[in-house]
């Protein structure tokens, strides 16, 4: 067990290892109750979703979700999110736990021009993630909900577990198809409902999984982790998240500097990529790299080995000099410079039919 904003968190139960596989091969759940949720509601709530976040809410449909951030003037992260719309005056923010704190103070700040309400729901909810190939055929023994129609990034509302008007959403940061379902946050309620996933998926071989497995799973699918890959000293450019960032939509916080950027002739000083080991050695996170001439070039902003993929991978900072596929760089571990690859990304990506 680990403090992880303010949470006691478990790194693992059965084994890192163990956790990641069963999520890639059957199914695993994960206790994800330290995300927070910011509920806004009011007639401007999608006004001011628009002005605060990245993407362009306005064409979610009820019932949909999309990845997004919340940037500040200079183009760089107070947190990404999930956002989500309940209604056509209603959206819930999912946010990271970490930085809840600030986002929600950020929000509420950032809003206070349009008619609406920004409210902190995150005790509200404990959220269970299960994820996995068979994580479908676990929540189908737990609900009468038709789940087949629900498409990625989607969410509907049923019971679970004998609780009605459950959120069921199919999202999840494991790079797997997934659900993750809000329940009400007392005790007795969020017990028995973790121990009846449990026995639901005890024919799959499910497993509960701590962060240990979440970072290596979301590491594979190069899924961006707050104070990591993103920042408030790192733009969305240099993050590789310019698709979800909807230049074309009314104005957003950030937007100015993000054009400024954009039109500087010199271009970006740095981009993420994909990194893999290709000589013995693991590139852990803040680790120094530098090119095949001595020159130090950039850092890794998160490094594993990864369970399924049997390969040393890592995402790092790098000029863009050093980006295009195949490139070779060097990693200081412990003191010795060890040869790595610049890949494609993600690292992994589920199949069709998984």
């Amino acid at each position: 067990m680990v403090d992880f904003g303010g949470w006691d968190m478990p790194v693992e139960y059965s084994g890192l290892i163990a956790e990641h596989m069963a999520v890639r091969t059957s199914v695993g759940v994960f206790d994800v109750s330290h995300m927070g949720d910011i509920l806004i509601r009011g007639p401007q709530a999608l006004d001011a979703v628009q002005h605060i976040s990245m993407n362009d809410a306005a064409k979610l449909q009820i019932g949909q979700a999309h990845y997004s951030a919340l940037l500040y003037p200079q183009g760089t992260f107070v947190d990404d999110v999930i956002v989500h719309k309940l209604g056509e005056n209603d959206y819930l923010l999912v946010i990271n736990a970490g930085t809840r704190e600030k986002d929600v103070n950020w929000v509420q700040s950032n809003v206070r021009e349009f008619r609406c309400h920004a409210n902190d729901l995150s005790d509200y909810y404990t959220q269970l993630a299960i994820q996995g190939p068979h994580a479908v055929d676990v929540l189908r023994k737990l609900t009468n909900v038709d789940l087949t129609p629900i498409k990625n990034y989607w969410f509907t509302y049923g019971t679970v577990c004998g609780i009605p008007n459950t959120m069921i959403a199919r999202t999840g940061y494991t790079g797997e198809d997934g659900f993750e379902i809000y329940i009400p946050a007392d005790e007795a309620t969020s017990t028995r409902v973790w121990y009846e996933v449990l026995r639901a998926g005890e024919e799959f071989g499910i497993v509960p999984c701590g962060l240990g497995a979440r970072n290596t799973l979301r590491l594979e699918s190069k899924m961006a982790l707050y104070g990591h890959e993103i920042s408030d000293s790192i733009n969305v450019w240099e993050a590789d998240l310019g698709r979800f960032c909807k230049m074309d939509k009314p104005e957003f916080i950030g937007r100015a500097a993000l054009e400024e950027a954009q039109a500087k002739p010199e271009g970006l000083k740095r981009i993420l990529v994909g990194l893999e080991m290709i000589e013995r050695g693991i590139g852990r996170d803040g680790y120094k790299l530098f090119s095949e001439s001595g020159e130090e070039i950039g850092y890794i902003t998160s490094g594993s080995p990864a369970p399924f993929l049997k390969k040393n991978i890592a995402l790092a900072y790098v000029p863009p000099a050093y980006s295009q596929i195949g490139t070779t760089v060097l990693v200081e571990v412990r003191n010795q410079r060890v040869k790595a690859q610049v890949v494609p990304t993600p690292f992994y990506k589920r199949p069709r039919n998984k």
